[in-house]
């Protein structure tokens, strides 16, 4: 008889780890928000330095990540990470923020898109009006449309509720999974890229308009430059999933850095080289009235049967990053259970398979919940607000580690330290006022989410010290 397995099991590679991180990026966002932010900037040249900056801040972000990462070995990676830098109330508030709004969003949203492009191949049946048109009101967040676009959202709730079931089996599974999935959605990128630098329909002159910039963007641009940015962080996204799995990854203090690293390099050149191809091929005006910008790119070059082949190769990517994403973020709420700072049933760990099952279910059951509160745009522009609220404070947590523990071992060092981490900070304070100012809405949204945390936490320190006492 096998022994019941009491803790998680150590078994992911470095490609692995690389294949989460990068993995967990590409996904739904280079499909989707390139037609948006094209709208709201109107300017290839802007378009491309947005997404080289966003590039370049997260890669400072994940600099600044692995330091940390390579000091702290331990599943929760950036909730425990905040445990050492500020203590319980702030680790806390950051797992639930993880479980309430930024992964559980992420997830929803990604599993959107992957609806959507499942919608180019199925008619999706409506529902009558009057459950479409049914809604209900939050002050300062706007109303809510839970049965608006239903198919897609179907879609999207059944492929979460699948890629729960896979991870439920195993982590080393999940991992395969991940890596494959991802190498075949690097090589579609890639691929589509080349072909459409070289389908003979396209100009170069479409990448550059001199800074000819239309009134609309000039009168609001610091605006605009904020929207675009969120648009584009919103597909960098994810790039610290890896640290969630440190306990499950062999050599962590060495691996988890390097994938960081690796994982963002390869998505800044990915994502830089598929929006030159789509603007080669689509005028930055047509481009902004091009919503699922992929297929529509593709269909100009191979007709219906490529727009048909990109669909699915979109459908491959969101199906991998949804993966990645469910596979990493249940260990947060493992993690705060275990620390006895969550539900204790989310600390279990499943007996054959060790794996946090009921952290998975319960994430899961969630996101699927999230699926219903918006559109894409909608769900992804609040989970960014809340994200980078806490990037910000794990930059500046590297300089509170590096005077709270100053003779601790640091395998790896933050380049250019402390300019780095307080460059990383400043941004993200500056995109954080400009969101508050520019998207008041999504940013309450995102900030009540957050708040509804407190209750909880005052709850169960409140039980600790009774326990404590007793």
């Amino acid at each position: 008889m096998l022994k019941p397995k009491t803790e998680l099991v150590r078994g992911l590679t470095l490609t692995a780890a690389i294949m989460i991180a990068a993995g967990s990026m590409i996904g739904s966002g280079i499909f989707r928000k390139p037609a948006t932010m094209a709208g709201q900037l109107m300017s290839p040249e802007l378009l491309l330095i947005v997404w080289l900056v966003a590039g370049i801040v997260t890669f400072i972000g994940a600099l600044c990540n692995a330091e940390v990462s390579g000091m702290i070995d331990a599943t929760g990676g950036q909730y425990v990470y905040f445990q050492k830098m500020y203590g319980n109330f702030i680790s806390f508030l950051y797992g639930w923020s993880v479980f309430a709004v930024i992964q559980t969003g992420s997830q929803a949203a990604i599993a959107y898109v992957f609806g959507e492009y499942l919608g180019y191949f199925i008619k999706f049946p409506e529902l009558p009006l009057s459950l479409q048109n049914f809604s209900f009101h939050i002050p300062v967040v706007g109303s809510i449309f839970p049965f608006a676009e239903f198919g897609a959202k179907a879609s999207a709730i059944i492929c979460i509720i699948f890629l729960t079931v896979v991870n439920y089996g195993g982590v080393v599974f999940g991992g395969v999974v991940q890596s494959v999935i991802t190498f075949i959605k690097i090589a579609s990128i890639v691929f589509l890229s080349f072909f459409l630098f070289t389908g003979g329909t396209g100009s170069f002159e479409n990448l550059s308009t001199g800074f000819v910039i239309p009134e609309s963007t000039s009168t609001n641009l610091i605006s605009l430059l904020g929207l675009a940015l969120a648009g584009a962080f919103w597909a960098y996204d994810g790039w610290n999933n890896v640290t969630f799995v440190a306990g499950e990854i062999k050599q962590p203090q060495r691996n988890v850095p390097l994938a960081l690293l690796f994982g963002t390099l390869i998505v800044i050149v990915v994502y830089m080289l598929v929006n030159a191809a789509y603007l080669f091929v689509l005028p930055v005006e047509q481009m902004a009235n091009s919503p699922l910008v992929a297929a529509t790119a593709a269909e100009i070059i191979f007709g219906p049967y490529g727009a048909s082949l990109i669909s699915i190769a979109v459908i491959i990517s969101t199906f991998g990053a949804l993966n990645g994403s469910i596979l990493s973020t249940a260990r947060v709420c493992f993690a705060m259970s275990r620390n006895n700072m969550f539900f204790k049933k989310l600390g279990e760990i499943h007996p054959k398979f060790g794996t946090p099952h009921t952290s998975l279910v319960a994430q899961g059951l969630w996101s699927c919940l999230l699926v219903l509160s918006g559109t894409f745009d909608t769900i992804t522009d609040y989970v960014i607000f809340a994200a980078w609220l806490f990037y910000m404070l794990g930059a500046y947590g590297v300089i509170v580690l590096r005077k709270k523990l100053p003779d601790a071992h640091r395998p790896y060092k933050v380049w250019g330290y402390p300019y780095t981490p307080i460059i990383f900070v400043l941004f993200s304070l500056l995109f954080l006022i400009n969101t508050i100012v520019s998207d008041l809405e999504n940013a309450a949204m995102g900030a009540l989410l957050i708040l509804l945390g407190l209750p909880f936490y005052f709850w169960k320190t409140s039980r600790n010290k009774t326990a404590d006492n007793n």
